[in-house]
């Protein structure tokens, strides 16, 4: 299933990554909307009308993704699960050229554990990892370091390991 990119998307992704590549991990409302230009990966955003931007904000406030810090100069922060989506995120829209080197993600994760199962096997998903064998997904994309976090995170290092290798044979 392909997902329609809506304009109210491409903005809360342009917040998230702004968050996200800010030196001090916060960023002015006011800022974000005259310079939005500078916070995006890659281009090709148009520059957001300012309701977009406060609607997105709002949503990402909401879903518990950003925090207010300065309520009079509207400064906002990242949280622990914005970092995370934005992470993700990120990993998701690179485009860096392949190395070579194909990431290997064999897991175990029992039944007890099965929100947390269902949940890795969507972020493989949305990295564009592909089923191999019912619990062994593989990937062109350079991501290792972040999948070992996400997965310390998650508390599943017992069950899961990440590959990196130059060969593999069908």
């Amino acid at each position: 299933m392909v997902r329609k990119v809506t304009k109210k998307k491409i903005v809360t992704d342009l917040i998230l990554l702004a968050l996200e590549k800010a030196i001090d991990g916060y960023i002015r409302f006011d800022d974000l909307i005259h310079h939005s230009h500078s916070y995006a990966y890659g281009g090709g955003w148009e520059k957001p009308l300012k309701s977009d931007l406060a609607r997105a904000i709002k949503r990402l406030r909401e879903n518990g993704f950003v925090e207010l810090i300065n309520d009079k100069q509207l400064i906002y922060r990242l949280t622990d699960s914005g970092k995370d989506k934005a992470l993700w995120l990120k990993m998701k829209m690179s485009s860096e050229p392949w190395d070579g080197k194909w990431r290997v993600v064999i897991w175990d994760i029992p039944e007890k554990r099965r929100i947390v199962r269902d949940l890795f096997r969507y972020k493989l998903k949305i990295l564009g990892f592909e089923n191999l064998q019912k619990s062994v997904w593989i990937s062109k994309k350079n991501c290792t370091k972040q999948l070992r976090e996400f997965i310390k995170k998650a508390g599943i290092s017992d069950w899961v390991l990440v590959l990196e290798t130059d060969r593999i044979k069908y």
